[in-house]
């Protein structure tokens, strides 16, 4: 079985990440992962962060910043671009797979858009959007025709994301179950992320995989 993590922040884009991408690789290949999705955060406060004037020099220096990491890790660890996506409307996060950066280029009002909005024109684009840490505080729990799945297991140590109420909530609407470690600090253990028979070398086998839902969940294995 091959192990893919899919929630992964570095320093290079996440202001809140603690970790360069030496220290993502070592731990996640040490851990026997063989795929990371890199899902920094994207939204207006990252790109004050980055000291962008405009959307889309925010777009290159963060494909800049997976771009850096897939180069470190060529030939050790296969990396995927992902999003943790937020809209102005609330605090809720996504993670969003499927996005190249000339979809992300093509949405240049796309923090401005709502859930709603987003999720139909992610969709027609072959992306899956999934709520991330639903049930953690502060959030806002999303419509379940508005998003593909939610978040069951977020492995954040500094947060009570109540992994089991979402876990539930994912059974009783059908939803897309994915796991992720939420990785900021060397100190969160690689605890997460889904098995699967075949070796993940691209993000649209990835979302082939969660629709069809040909794969385990890394914590269902390991309790």
């Amino acid at each position: 079985m091959f192990k893919t993590e899919l929630h992964c922040h570095s320093n290079s884009v996440s202001e809140c990440a603690r970790v360069s991408n030496n220290d993502i690789i070592e731990k996640f290949t040490g851990a026997g992962y063989t795929t990371l999705v890199l899902a920094n955060h994207f939204n207006k406060g990252t790109m004050r962060y980055l000291k962008c004037e405009t959307y889309d020099e925010f777009v290159t220096k963060y494909i800049d910043g997976y771009n850096s990491l897939k180069n470190d890790a060529k030939g050790i660890l296969n990396v995927l671009l992902g999003l943790e996506l937020r809209f102005s409307q609330n605090i809720n996060d996504y993670l969003l797979f499927g996005a190249t950066e000339a979809f992300l280029r093509s949405v240049p009002d796309i923090f401005d858009m709502g859930v709603e909005s987003f999720h139909k024109i992610a969709s027609e684009n072959g992306c899956l959007l999934i709520q991330a840490h639903p049930f953690r505080n502060g959030m806002t729990v999303t419509r379940p025709d508005m998003i593909d799945g939610v978040e069951v297991f977020n492995g954040h140590f500094g947060h009570d994301s109540r992994n089991d109420i979402a876990n539930m909530w994912a059974d009783k609407f059908s939803l897309i179950k994915t796991s992720g470690t939420d990785f900021h600090y060397k100190e969160v253990p690689a605890n997460a992320g889904i098995y699967t028979e075949n070796e993940i070398t691209s993000m649209d086998m990835l979302v082939d995989i969660l629709k069809n839902g040909k794969y385990t969940l890394v914590n269902e294995v390991n309790k």
